[in-house]
């Protein structure tokens, strides 16, 4: 049995897996593609047997609705990491547009620093937390659709508000740097949500709350 779970901001994908634990009186549960703890949407949660399919779910595509903040840098690519750099934002809705293009098909990303990818058997994270800074690889992957939905360069916030299709292994906080460097004044991720992980959609999900009173026939008629 899988629940997809809209998963609340400030909560790790890990601490979802735990809530279910308790909520299903199920000792194995996992989920299919983590979420950074800051980010919402749709997390696919398999329970007992069902754990056994996660390898085959996580290659699914995933689709993200998201808003970078042009003109400032982090040390995390987001907004809730440290800011490193600010500059002045000077570009066009236009040029913007432009910059996106680019990201369309196979293209090569850098993991950041900040992330849960293993070097030599160590999360990056790891070492950014020490300090310490190791080779990363570029690696390849598939953007399937990216649509850029809404550009607001007026006030004192300038944001653009896009969603992608990409394949498993995709950083959108990559995808904002690199955008921002295109557009020579950088950008980071603001807001993230994923809408779409295979066939569990954002608008099909339960949220925790809804678990925790709703009746087991009312649950089990949401579990696939």
């Amino acid at each position: 049995l899988v629940v997809g779970v809209d998963k609340p901001a400030g909560m790790s994908s890990h601490d979802v897996v735990n809530r279910c634990r308790a909520l299903f009186g199920e000792k194995r549960v996992g989920h299919t593609g983590t979420l950074d703890p800051m980010a919402t949407g749709v997390l696919p949660v398999c329970l007992g047997k069902s754990t056994r399919i996660i390898e085959y779910l996580e290659p699914d595509t995933k689709t993200y609705r998201c808003t970078m903040r042009l003109g400032i840098e982090t040390d995390t690519q987001d907004i809730w990491g440290r800011e490193t750099r600010r500059r002045a934002v000077e570009v066009s809705a236009d040029a913007v547009r432009r910059a996106f293009s680019s990201f369309s098909g196979l293209i090569r990303q850098t993991p950041p620093m900040y992330s849960a990818l293993k070097v030599k058997g160590k999360k990056l994270y790891e070492y950014a937390r020490e300090g310490k800074t190791v080779e990363v690889k570029s690696r390849e992957v598939f953007i399937y659709a990216l649509s850029v939905d809404e550009i607001s360069l007026a006030g004192e916030e300038k944001t653009v508000t896009f969603t992608v299709e990409c394949s498993k292994g995709t950083y959108v906080r990559t995808i904002c740097r690199d955008v921002g460097e295109a557009l020579g004044c950088g950008g980071t991720l603001s807001e993230l949500e994923r809408v779409q992980s295979g066939i569990f959609s954002v608008e099909d999900a339960v949220d925790l709350d809804w678990l925790r009173t709703a009746k087991p026939e009312q649950i089990e008629a949401r579990l696939y």
